[in-house]
């Protein structure tokens, strides 16, 4: 990292402070100067979870009798909060936090991409199922199909990475740049865009200095689209990039987090029951009448027609008393939905709440003449469009479920999303007017809902806090960015791109920057899309080399109160690393000194000889009394606030192993679909004589060596794989059996694949040397009904499960 030892003065700090907030996108309030400026010094009413014990007053040379919380004092408590130093309880469950933290910011990363793949190539396969796709266009997704790189990599030249290192520091700490980049780019670009931005830039999803970085980003973002809006009813709603940013936003961990923990149980005890209808459409009602009449009784009475319009089908009495009790069920159903979301306001993600209160504001502000219920309807808008109800309708995509609910439970679902997307917006009828039935529920809950509304956006502001963490950062030796090649190049050619709209000055540092890259250079296949480490530096930003001296410089904070707060901070290191030597109160803090001073322990005893010399220092300064009183005080709410806080972060650490588990289970869906598509995109290659080597014609049975044909070889039969009954059932393979209980261990399935994409299914009884059934299947056959969602495979003995038996024959045939 780019450094020098010229320390800052006050002037400059204050300009470069200036800048930084005026990069945020903040505005320039009286007072807020001020407070960036004595960053450290600054008192606050509250001083909130990071801040249990008081800080020092500003009376210098006296006894201090009263101690307002402190921005300095902050700093420590951070330290101790994260101290590397101690070894207790609280140490190990915060390693195993971070560590776990880690993991799902980089695993979310991953599914983010896969999903993005996997969304591609439905649509591909599909033609391909219905032989709709050319060789070329076979050969464009078969590079898509290509495993990434995902060992680390070395980026070539030197001077370019310093280069990028730069640009990337400027893009992360100035988010104005990026938030006008997304309003520039295409739907088509945005995509890739968000995944850089949200898992890359901003990529550590539970550290709050890039969190809060990100969410000025959106503040800047909204800003801009409330600035341009001409109509109040378009605002957020239209699929815009802005609108996929928000979307993609509430993917990260810890709003899957809040969807799992507030949703899972709900859903999963609803699709338990898969034979309950609840269709409330009449039209819909109708027909399922008068096909369950015609299969009861071989024929239609003259009175029941099929195609009638809606109307028609509305009036119908038998219609009418089968939607009845339903719509009951219903609205109960959707009410029990309601409370456990309306129960879970502190739950929510911090910064979901923080957009809620955006667009709340900017809403105020646009139209000072808007109503309480037309803001909320923006609010809900986000809440429950972007983030609550896409869970809901599709659960097994937010990693909320196994596998697709049937039928009747996903359709229960969708009717539950529409009916709290229409308490939460204005409802409107005019497309499906059968939803008037079910406007009981929203009137009966407007108010609540409107509540809940504004409630979610009573969180805090960020601002100082981030100052802080800013200053830390600047601290820090060192700041990495794990980053493929393609998002580097992607970003620089984006940028580059726009430049003249993002960076008009030639003095501007973004333009600067993208004048030394240069032109960007051209994507790298699939296969050798390294990640590489980039530190980030800035050449315009001066590293802080001493928090001490910059705190000293900047505000008007004496030695004797970074005295005073070290002395507390050493004191509570001592008391968490040495057991048992707190057990007595009120604490004796020289005692505690003088006991560390005399361990076997070396640092121990050089810490505890330290301490003990400050604090009869601090006394011979007046700053403390004989008895340290006050700081006996501080010391003891600090270790308490500690020992709250190891109870929370196990809790923490808790939830966020399920979550954890739940994203890797759902790479490992998306991995084995991945595989499914390899397979059935290389059989039908081989197929159509496209082979591996475009042009060269080598159908099944055929390889070519050197581009020549060679002879036909024996087709290799791969198999038989055997299953017992019991593993298959295990696994979720055998969904539904009719085999007896008693009879279920002696039965077992050989599957035999005699040609590439083509399975034999052979259900066998032990002791019998026939198979009692065997069933042909092939490869493009279940792909297509998992296209069309169809959920069970007929063996007459046995129904599988399609996405499991797809699975397993992937793992089984495909990877040898």
């Amino acid at each position: 990292m780019a450094s020098t030892t010229t320390t800052p003065s006050p002037s400059n700090t204050t300009t470069r402070k200036s800048a930084l907030l005026a990069s945020y996108g903040y505005p320039s309030q009286p007072g807020m100067a001020r407070a960036v400026a004595a960053a450290a010094a600054a008192a606050s009413d509250g001083g909130g979870p990071n801040s249990p014990g008081g800080g020092l007053s500003g009376r210098k040379g006296s006894i201090s009798t009263t101690r307002s919380s402190h921005r300095y004092s902050q700093l420590y408590s951070m330290a101790a909060e994260q101290d590397v130093e101690v070894e207790d309880d609280l140490a190990r469950a915060q390693k195993r936090l971070r560590e776990l933290k880690t993991k799902i910011s980089s695993q979310s990363k991953k599914n983010f991409v896969l999903e993005r793949d996997v969304r591609y190539l439905d649509s591909r396969i599909a033609l391909l199922i219905q032989n709709r796709m050319a060789i070329a266009e076979q050969r464009e997704v078969a590079e898509h199909l290509e495993e990434a790189d995902s060992s680390d990599g070395l980026f070539p030249d030197d001077r370019k990475l310093q280069s990028y290192g730069n640009l990337f520091f400027l893009l992360q700490t100035e988010p104005r740049h990026i938030a006008t980049l997304c309003r520039l780019v295409s739907l088509t670009e945005i995509d890739t865009l968000l995944q850089t931005v949200m898992f890359t830039l901003y990529g550590n999803q539970y550290e709050s200095r890039e969190e809060h970085l990100l969410l000025t980003m959106f503040q800047s973002v909204l800003s801009a689209q409330f600035e341009t809006a001409t109509e109040f009813g378009s605002l957020l709603r239209a699929n815009t990039p802005v609108s996929r940013m928000m979307t993609t936003y509430t993917r990260r961990g810890p709003g899957q987090s809040y969807l799992k923990t507030v949703l899972s149980e709900r859903i999963n005890s609803l699709i338990e029951h898969n034979e309950l209808n609840l269709e409330v459409n009449p039209l819909k009602v109708y027909e399922q009448m008068i096909n369950q009449i015609e299969e009861n009784t071989g024929s239609l009475p003259a009175h029941l027609p099929r195609g009638v319009p809606p109307e028609v089908a509305a009036a119908n009495s038998d219609v009418q008393q089968i939607i009845a009790p339903r719509l009951s069920m219903l609205m109960e159903i959707a009410n029990s939905f309601l409370d456990t979301i309306l129960q879970s306001l502190d739950q929510a993600p911090y910064g979901i709440r923080w957009i809620c209160k955006q667009i709340r504001s900017l809403t105020k502000r646009k139209y000072p003449d808007a109503t309480d219920f037309s803001i909320c309807s923006l609010i809900g808008g986000f809440f429950f469009l972007r983030f609550i109800n896409p869970a809901i309708v599709t659960p097994q995509a937010y990693m909320l479920v196994d596998g697709l609910p049937s039928k009747h439970p996903r359709r229960t679902l969708t009717l539950i999303a529409k009916m709290l997307q229409n308490l939460a917006n204005k409802p409107t009828y005019a497309k499906e007017a059968y939803m008037m039935t079910l406007n009981p529920f929203v009137e009966n809950n407007k108010a609540r809902i409107n509540k809940f509304l504004n409630d979610l956006c009573e969180v805090g502001d960020f601002y100082e806090s981030l100052e802080m963490d800013q200053y830390m950062a600047l601290s820090k030796k060192e700041i990495n960015l794990h980053i493929t090649l393609n998002e580097l190049f992607n970003t620089h050619q984006l940028l580059s791109q726009h430049r003249e709209a993002l960076a008009p000055q030639e003095k501007h540092h973004l333009r600067v920057c993208l004048n030394e890259l240069g032109a960007a250079p051209p994507q790298v296949p699939r296969k050798e899309n390294k990640t590489i480490v980039l530190p980030l530096f800035s050449r315009w930003e001066t590293p802080i080399q001493d928090l001490h001296s910059t705190f000293l410089q900047e505000t008007n904070i004496t030695q004797a109160d970074i005295m005073y707060m070290e002395t507390k901070s050493i004191l509570v290191q001592l008391i968490r690393s040495i057991p048992g030597i707190a057990d007595k109160r009120p604490l004796d803090l020289m005692k505690i000194a003088e006991t560390a001073a005399t361990t076997k322990d070396a640092i121990l005893v050089r810490k505890g000889i330290k301490v003990k010399e400050m604090l009869i220092e601090l006394e011979a300064l007046n700053v403390v009394d004989d008895r340290f009183t006050f700081m006996t005080e501080e010391v003891t709410e600090e270790l308490r606030h500690l020992g709250n806080l190891r109870e929370k972060v196990n809790e923490e650490a808790a939830s966020l192993e399920s979550v954890f588990k739940t994203i890797g289970d759902h790479n490992n869906y998306l991995r084995s679909q991945l595989d499914s598509y390899k397979a059935y995109l290389q059989n039908v290659r081989m197929q159509s004589g496209g082979g591996n080597n475009p042009g060269q014609g080598s159908g099944v049975g055929v390889v070519t060596v050197g581009g020549k044909e060679a002879k036909k070889g024996k087709q290799q039969v791969l198999g038989p794989f055997k299953f017992t009954h019991h593993q298959l059932e295990k696994d979720g393979v055998i969904a539904e059996s009719n085999v007896p209980e008693n009879r279920r261990s002696n039965i077992f399935f050989n599957i035999t694949s005699p040609i590439p994409g083509t399975f034999i299914i052979a259900l066998h009884y032990r002791g019998r040397d026939k198979a009692i059934l065997e069933m042909d299947l092939k490869l493009d056959d279940l792909l297509e009904k998992q296209q069309d969602q169809v959920q069970l495979l007929d063996l007459e003995y046995v129904h599988f499960n399609v996405n499991k038996i797809l699975a397993l024959l992937t793992k089984t045939f495909i990877k040898r």
